[in-house]
């Protein structure tokens, strides 16, 4: 079947002008990191699952990357194969996630999928130099987007901690690049994470344990956002290329992209409307860059957080900007993110950071003609 549709800084220097262009310090082995929109690349990504038959129903979803086609990213479609299942796509909740909803009957022998879509995507940069403005954000869409999640709240410690990132600030812009110098500073990618991280941004500000990986660092990223009044958004996906730019903690670097999954954010700027940031793969490059554990003073370690705020390098795709999740028949409760696919059996969840034991494998292919 085929469906189709289309804190406070530290120091001045943490508040220095951010440009999309390479520091003349910088040497060109550096490879600094400069993407631009520029030819469109299109994706074939295919999820196959093989989930244990047992007693019982066995259901399963898989996030479709159905997100709403923009200058950067378009949807092609999805076709799937579930011999003897149910099957079909599902919108949910108020940031209309896309997955595939599919339901083996008690005592089937076998319970296997395969889900594959199409995306077509490029670079993106937002020139911060030059507002533009463009369609105004409905109230509708500010109001979802500067509301809080089981896991991103926005009063208590993210809010107190927000007032003193931006504190002064005198435009939208300035409070984005406070909070967005705040994390990258403030944070660290801790590899002992599983997966991407839960985004349970209140216990690690509550903690001061502020180590995890994109889905933590992200969504703190856009907590303080959104305590700061700043409409702003995760976006759940997965990495499907090398990266072009000599990054190899930044791509995916073999077609089998299983565990290459990565959110990145979006902040909404009245002058510019939203602005990609990605404070994550900052903390990223710092820590898995070859050789490994580099300064933050180092040549790509500046060339990534110069760049990262305003402009993503897009070997990557999109799947949705969902929190809190409900499952189309799940017995379970609502996921707080869904970029992985999810199982479930008369057991009780599966789970989806256990690829092996979960038993699904995903592959990327580039097919741009």
């Amino acid at each position: 079947m085929t469906i189709k549709r289309r804190d406070v800084m530290k120091g001045a220097a943490a508040l220095s002008a951010i440009s999309f262009i390479s520091s003349p310090g910088l040497a060109a082995d550096e490879n600094p990191f400069v993407p631009h929109p520029g030819p469109w690349r299109t994706f074939e990504v295919t999820t196959h699952l093989e989930i244990e038959a047992r007693v019982g129903l066995v259901r399963a979803w898989v996030p479709l990357p159905a997100f709403a086609a923009t200058e950067w990213i378009r949807p092609l479609g999805d076709t799937w194969q579930a011999p003897g299942a149910k099957a079909g796509p599902r919108r949910v909740g108020p940031y209309n996630a896309a997955m595939l909803a599919i339901e083996w009957p008690a005592g089937a022998e076998r319970a296997v999928a395969d889900v594959t879509s199409r995306v077509t995507t490029r670079d993106r940069a937002v020139d911060l130099a030059r507002p533009n403005r463009g369609v105004a954000l409905s109230d509708a869409e500010r109001k979802l987007f500067t509301a809080s999640t089981s896991l991103i709240p926005t009063d208590g410690i993210v809010k107190a901690t927000a007032e003193r990132i931006t504190a002064g600030a005198t435009s939208d812009l300035d409070k984005a690049r406070r909070i967005y110098e705040w994390v990258v500073e403030n944070t660290f990618r801790d590899p002992k994470t599983r997966g991407c991280g839960l985004g349970n941004i209140e216990f690690m500000l509550r903690t001061g344990d502020l180590g995890g990986k994109c889905a933590d660092i992200n969504a703190l990223y856009v907590g303080l956002a959104r305590a700061s009044g700043l409409p702003a958004r995760d976006l759940y996906g997965i990495r499907v290329a090398p990266s072009r730019f000599g990054y190899k903690s930044l791509g995916a670097n073999s077609s089998d992209v299983t565990g290459a999954q990565h959110c990145r954010a979006e902040v909404w700027l009245s002058a510019f409307g939203w602005v990609p940031v990605d404070p994550a793969d900052v903390r990223k490059v710092a820590l898995e860059e070859p050789p490994g554990h580099l300064a933050m003073s180092d040549a790509k370690v500046e060339a990534a957080r110069r760049t990262l705020f305003g402009a993503w390098e897009t070997n990557w795709i999109a799947f949705n900007d969902a929190h809190d999740v409900a499952l189309p028949g799940s017995t379970e409760a609502p996921v707080g993110l869904l970029m992985y696919p999810q199982g479930e059996t008369a057991s009780g969840s599966l789970d989806c950071l256990d690829a092996q034991a979960f038993r699904y494998t995903i592959t990327a292919h580039e097919i741009t003609a």
